[in-house]
């Protein structure tokens, strides 16, 4: 039988990963092979292998879009293999520098119009993917916000859902995620992040850059709302399953969660851990929120209380407010109704 902890991710996360990319009989195989949480990164990194040996067998017989595929997959998988698993930071940076090498190759192959954006912030640097849609000569653009340990090589196909609409996406490794996360650690003042983003994108005149918006899902529900209270260069926000506070969240999340947010704020311990958390709050900020605001989450979500969303929604003075009854964390087990919703909500905001 496998552990608490493994069981638990099995439990918790089937339907995100399968949204993200992972086929679903790769789950059962690799999760099967799994009895402890030290196996985890290892098993998945299998995994991720045998995609990436089909990608490169791909390409060499000139099957271009095959190959493009298969190197989407690996990158999710490398990606999952160090999501939450911090029990070894070498060998989790190297699974993630495997799906970010593994997503580019998928770009190249794909979207060869795809942009890797390095921004200086704070003497290291924050990374987003820029996509633009086909078609468009100046689109609207919506920054995509990951949570406490997903990263942009999660949203290859969230993209896509705005792409489709004719926006573009910059899918952004803020501070502590991602490749903004070696060296720089989770702050509560997000904003510094997006501010740093638009900064680096001023000036082009392939970007509408009057018309942004910002979509942050988990953690990324608290980032996005800070972002758009403090950045008015963002026009419309979308929060899908965030806290309020999550400090008062902490001893409700799991026990993954907490050692993640140990790791990636710099705490020291689990006490220092809990009142860094404490620090991100929406008390006092929300209300500065004036842009357009459509709050998601689902009743069944384990993780984040649908109630912390609700408030975020009756706090903000232009916030709407939707709860899918049958959506887990994230909504990710019915992203049939709410990646269509959230897109088309974003696209009629930002004209």
């Amino acid at each position: 039988m496998p552990d608490g902890r493994v069981q638990a991710a099995i439990d918790h996360w089937g339907p995100r990963f399968v949204q993200a990319g992972v086929d679903y009989n790769d789950f059962l195989a690799t999760t099967a092979r799994i009895e402890t949480w030290d196996q985890w990164l290892d098993e998945w990194c299998k995994t991720a292998t045998v995609h990436a040996a089909l990608a490169r067998e791909a390409e060499a017989e000139g099957r271009g879009r095959s190959a493009g595929e298969a190197w989407v997959r690996a990158a999710v998988c490398f990606h999952f293999a160090k999501f939450v698993w911090v029990l070894d930071a070498e060998r989790s940076r190297a699974a993630a520098d495997e799906a970010v090498a593994a997503l580019r190759r998928a770009h190249e192959l794909l979207d060869p119009t795809a942009e890797r954006i390095e921004v200086p912030l704070d003497g290291s640097r924050l990374v987003a993917n820029l996509r633009r849609p086909r078609d468009v000569e100046r689109p609207p653009l919506v920054i995509l916000i990951a949570g406490l340990d997903s990263t942009k090589e999660e949203f290859f196909r969230p993209e896509e859902v705005f792409l489709n609409r004719g926006m573009a996406t910059a899918s952004l490794d803020g501070p502590g995620q991602g490749e903004g996360g070696y060296e720089l650690t989770i702050r509560p003042d997000y904003e510094v992040g997006v501010a740093a983003l638009l900064d680096a994108l001023a000036g082009r005149d392939d970007l509408d850059l009057e018309h942004v918006g910002a979509f942050g899902v988990s953690l990324g529900g608290y980032y996005a709302p800070r972002a758009g209270a403090f950045e008015p260069r963002v026009k419309a926000v979308v929060g899908l399953s965030g806290p309020f506070s999550f400090g008062d969240c902490w001893e409700g999340v799991p026990p993954l969660t907490r050692e993640t947010f140990v790791a990636k704020s710099g705490a020291r311990d689990e006490d220092e851990g809990r009142r860094r958390a404490a620090d991100l709050d929406l008390a006092g900020v929300i209300t500065r929120l004036t842009q357009p605001a459509l709050f998601v989450t689902g009743r069944l979500d384990r993780l984040i209380p649908w109630e912390q969303t609700e408030r975020q929604a009756r706090e903000a003075p232009n916030g709407h407010f939707v709860m899918h009854d049958d959506g887990n964390h994230g909504c990710a087990n019915v992203p049939y109704k709410t990646r269509p919703l959230i897109a088309d909500w974003m696209r009629e905001q930002l004209g």
